[in-house]
């Protein structure tokens, strides 16, 4: 296996990277993305470059030629960017790493970072969608996955190579930047007046093996990924101690402009999760890829909220010379 990871400077991209250099199958692990990974890498290789520069990647991808790629270039707004970039740098990625690398007649399996946002959350939607059910998406990252889902089936299909969509729960855990991670762990949180929608979400580690397991396996469609159970918004904030803004139609628009003044932005997808929810069935995943026993949506939510909390040290503290 010849692997490239697109989005290796990310916290999934170094953690699949990471693993990945301990499967002996794996012979070349490459990636490129617009910052470099922050965690040590043994041998895995790198190239920083503008992601915008679609000729200079198409390049790079035709000199390693990969055999299997691990596609993280799908960049969720207010994440690591700024929501025009993450628009900018997720169709350039796609469209000129998987074009060159179906061009060099190398590639044998692609597998796609996706989200449970394809599915949407407009009237008639199913609340806990199956990999069944249909998509329509509802917020421009979610039209933005299914955008890259579309490209790169549509390669596969034409040049024989399958394609593993990893719909994943919204991420999280330690040191992964997340817009609903930053907004949950303000000190006070806008939640639904009215409702106390559920929503799922992954570990960050899950997710990471999920990818690795999708690169190694035979599955060609759509799989969600999913952490066991749920939470609601208003549990959620309870677990964190912070104090809950109930909010109710138009007064939204204030609370995300609150939000984003407090340093965390809410993009769209995360009003829509926090209004209406986000859940979806798992177990296709669980099977099909072998996952073993995943963290609890319950558990990822203790991990993000003990990762809010600073030890100070006290100036009298020894300190060893």
């Amino acid at each position: 296996m010849r692997v490239l990871i697109t989005g290796m400077g990310g916290e999934l991209g170094t953690r699949t990277a990471q693993l990945l250099e301990a499967l002996p199958e794996v012979t070349e692990i490459h990636g490129v993305d617009f910052v470099p990974p922050r965690r040590r890498l043994r041998h895995a290789e790198f190239r920083r470059m503008d992601l915008r520069d679609r000729e200079r990647l198409a390049t790079y991808v035709q000199e390693i030629a990969p055999t299997h790629i691990a596609h993280f270039g799908v960049y969720e707004p207010h994440a690591r960017t700024t929501p025009r970039q993450s628009a900018a740098f997720t169709e350039a990625t796609t469209v000129a790493v998987l074009g060159a690398a179906t061009r060099t007649g190398a590639l044998e399996r692609v597998a796609v970072r996706s989200g449970l946002v394809v599915y949407g959350r407009d009237r008639g939607q199913p609340a806990v969608p199956d990999e069944s059910s249909p998509v329509l998406p509802t917020t421009p990252f979610g039209r933005s996955c299914l955008e890259v889902e579309a490209v790169a089936v549509g390669l596969g299909r034409r040049h024989g190579f399958p394609v593993t969509a990893l719909r994943m729960a919204p991420i999280g855990g330690s040191h992964i930047p997340s817009p609903l991670g930053r907004v949950l762990r303000l000190p006070a949180v806008p939640v639904p007046a009215l409702a106390d929608p559920a929503f799922s979400l992954v570990h960050q580690d899950d997710a990471a093996r999920a990818m690795v397991a999708a690169l190694r396996s035979d599955h060609d469609g759509p799989l969600n990924v999913v952490g066991p159970g749920a939470a609601s918004v208003w549990q959620a904030v309870r677990l964190g101690n912070r104090v809950p803004i109930p909010v109710v139609g138009p007064a939204w628009s204030a609370a995300t402009r609150a939000t984003e003044f407090a340093g965390a932005p809410m993009p769209p997808h995360v009003v829509e999760l926090l209004r209406r929810g986000r859940t979806a069935d798992g177990t296709t995943a669980i099977e099909v890829l072998g996952l073993g026993p995943l963290a609890s949506t319950q558990a990822v939510c203790a991990e993000l909220f003990e990762w809010a909390t600073v030890s100070a040290i006290r100036p009298d503290a020894a300190v060893a010379v």
